[in-house]
């Protein structure tokens, strides 16, 4: 990959507790920590005291963060839950993105709840770009992950939802999501390249309903060609490890007793991937240079 990028990693697949996630994070060497979950509680749930805390501990640790994980549409809030409990949490969210020196929040495109599927695409264009629309406001961008939704799988459900959402949505491309719902990521990835800004790192075998998550680069989600690709379309975001081996959020799996050692052989996986297939590619900086 040319030019510089950001090596991250989110925090709560290494440890419940900030301490721990920081300590991981440092052992590893990268320069970046993603947010998700910290003490067992999502970001956007974390009192004022408690993320004031948060942010002078990742300041003193030096590190940059790309992106906040948001709860907005995702496994947990079908098309059917409460748009309101989306609205208040992207209003908590823009606010410590600011102050945490980011504009990227983590979103998903709603998984139906028992819609015919005619209603279940409306309900989500409407939603993400009202989202959207209140994200401009609030100047931050929402990143679309290709996971849970009406638009998880489907490069043309993608491109169709930028469209009507505008400027102020992106894509976040997941390398190893393919794997766990049964599409080629990296085939999808090829349709919908120019539209990336952030990107999770993560490897597995298996089938839909079925993976199990393995170190970047031993498993069957073409990490290595996702990267090439990303290369050459001339990507310069951040590479966030998200690597499942202990935690997994939507399985209710938290991080446990050996989770910070997976998380740092993990990084450790990514990093020789980084050098093996690309070489010439710098792989730590201070902070994100991605699409915004």
């Amino acid at each position: 990959m040319p030019g510089d990028h950001l090596l991250a990693g989110i925090g709560d697949e290494a440890a419940v507790d900030l301490p721990g996630q920081l300590a991981a994070i440092e052992r590893i060497g990268f320069g970046g920590i993603e947010l998700r979950n910290v003490d067992g509680a999502a970001l956007g749930d974390l009192d004022e005291q408690r993320f004031r805390r948060l942010r002078a501990a990742v300041r003193d640790a030096g590190l940059a963060v790309p992106c906040l994980a948001s709860r907005i549409g995702n496994w947990a809030r079908p098309v059917t839950a409460p748009f309101t409990d989306d609205l208040r949490e992207l209003e908590v969210l823009a606010a410590r993105a600011a102050e945490l020196g980011t504009r990227y929040v983590r979103i998903m495109s709603y998984p139906n709840d028992g819609l015919p599927e005619a209603e279940w695409r409306e309900r989500v264009l409407d939603r993400v770009a009202r989202l959207a629309q209140r994200a401009d406001e609030l100047n931050v961008v929402l990143l679309h992950e290709n996971c849970a939704g009406w638009a998880g799988r489907d490069a043309g459900r993608m491109l169709r939802m930028l469209a009507e959402a505008g400027a102020s949505l992106r894509l976040l491309f997941d390398t190893g999501n393919g794997i766990e719902h049964g599409y080629d990521a990296c085939a999808l990835l090829g349709q919908v390249v120019a539209h990336v800004a952030h990107v999770h790192v993560k490897d597995a075998v298996g089938s839909a309903g079925n993976a199990t998550y393995v170190l970047p680069g031993t498993g069957s989600a073409r990490v290595a060609d996702c990267l090439r690709l990303l290369r050459d379309s001339g990507y310069s975001g951040a590479l966030s490890l998200e690597p499942h081996l202990s935690a997994r959020p939507h399985d209710g799996v938290v991080a446990g007793e050996s989770a910070a050692d997976r998380f740092v052989e993990a990084g450790r996986s990514l990093e020789g991937l980084l050098r093996d297939s690309m070489p010439c590619a710098a792989t730590r900086i201070a902070g994100s240079s991605g699409r915004a």
